[in-house]
Order: structure tokens, then sequence, then C-alpha cells
């Protein structure tokens, strides 16, 4: 077998700008108070709390089952997220890699939808049209620009992990690039995985590859996170 034999990917924990998002567009506002770049923005208390619960539900695994390295997005709520997670006690080797890194948006960066459709119309028409997997904002990404960056890290790892267990802290565009990539999606189908819902902070995602390829085995297992 060539490759890891279990990916973990977790989104990080909930964000200042998932919570201001969640707020504004509640109320049909605009976001304020965020940093100006969608690196720099940093848990929320909530997202903190999510992180301690997924660093315990990581210690009470089995050794055979917990794992071998961690690899990490440069963003800094992915960073926070692990290191809350490991609490300063994990002496897993982590490596951060900028391919994991949340879909880049370009002039629409850090913008809820009332932002957009009021700031650039004719943009949000043109999202509207093309969709998410072929929409590449000005100075931005597709999601289809996310899964090919994504096909060079898993080429990577493949020669780097050998039948290792990998923990990947990253974002929900990443976990949903994986399913993409993992189960042969098209774009009709990816469409259909995301109007199912968004990809939960903090919560499990896991394929293995017993059968030498990566096979989907649990999506948003969130009982950490419960309470």
């Amino acid at each position: 077998m060539t490759g890891p034999i279990e990916i973990v990917a977790v989104r990080h924990g909930q964000s200042a700008a998932n919570a201001a998002f969640e707020e504004a567009d509640a109320t049909g506002t605009e976001v304020e108070g965020l940093p100006d770049r969608d690196a720099d923005v940093a848990l929320s208390p909530a997202g903190r709390a999510q992180s301690a619960a997924l660093g315990r539900w990581l210690a009470a695994l089995r050794a055979d089952r917990a794992p071998d390295v961690v690899y990490c997005s440069p963003y800094l709520r992915a960073r926070q997220t692990w290191a809350l997670a490991a609490g300063g006690r994990d002496e897993r080797p982590v490596r951060v890699d900028e391919r994991l890194r949340d879909r880049e948006m370009g002039q629409l960066e850090l913008l809820n939808a009332v932002t957009i459709a009021r700031r650039f119309p004719e943009e949000a028409r043109r999202r509207e049209r093309l969709g998410d997997f072929y929409h590449r904002p000005l100075g931005g990404e597709s999601l289809a620009d996310v899964a090919l960056r994504l096909r060079s890290f898993l080429a990577d790892l493949d020669r780097a992990e050998p039948g290792r267990r990998v923990l990947l802290v990253t974002h929900d565009a990443v976990v949903l690039m994986l399913r993409y990539l993992t189960e042969g999606l098209d774009e009709a189908e990816l469409r259909e995985l995301m109007r199912a819902g968004t990809v939960r902070n903090a919560a499990v995602n896991r394929w293995e590859a017993t059968t030498g390829r990566l096979r989907l085995v649990e999506f948003g297992r969130s009982d950490h996170l419960d309470g």
C-alpha cells in the first residue's frame, strides 16, 4: 500500500468571521470589525472551546488509532485550532502547508452575500450564473482551483506519509474538495453536497485506505462537541 492509511480532516473551530457572518446574514447587514486579511482572522470564544473539545477527542483515541503526523493550514484560525487541541503537550510533528489554506476570495474577501450584492452586483450575478465550482472572483480562486492544489498536496502526501495516519487542520473548502476528489464527484453532485449543509467547525471527517484508495467512512462527526 502506498500513501496514508487514514486521513482525518478537521475544519478549524468557529472563527470570528464565521460568527460575524452568521449575525450579519440573520439581520441583513454588512460585516464589520474583521481584520484586513482572511489569513489573520482568529477563533471566536466558541471556536476556542470547540478546539479544546477536539483535543480531548484526540487524546482519548487508542494509540493505534491516533494520527502520526499533523498538517495544518497557515491561516491563523487553523493554527490556533491545532495549538488549543494540542494543549502544549502534543509532540506529534506539525507541518504547515499553504495548499491547505482556505479558498481565496480576492475582491470578495471577508464580504457576506448582502455586501457583495450591494457593492458588486454584476459579480454577484456572475457567481450565480457560473456556480462556485467555476466562479473565480477577481484576484481569487474557484473551487476547481482549490481542487487543483489539493491534488498536488495529496500526491506529495502519498510519497511522504506511506502507511501513516494523518490529521489535516484546514477549511471547509478543502474538506469539500477532498470529498470531490476521493469520491469522483461531478459538478452537479458537488452542488447537491453543498446544498445539504456546510462543513461543521471542528467536526471530524475521516477517510480510510484499507483497500488501497481513500474511502470516506465518517463525515461531520461531532459527538465530541455536544454540550
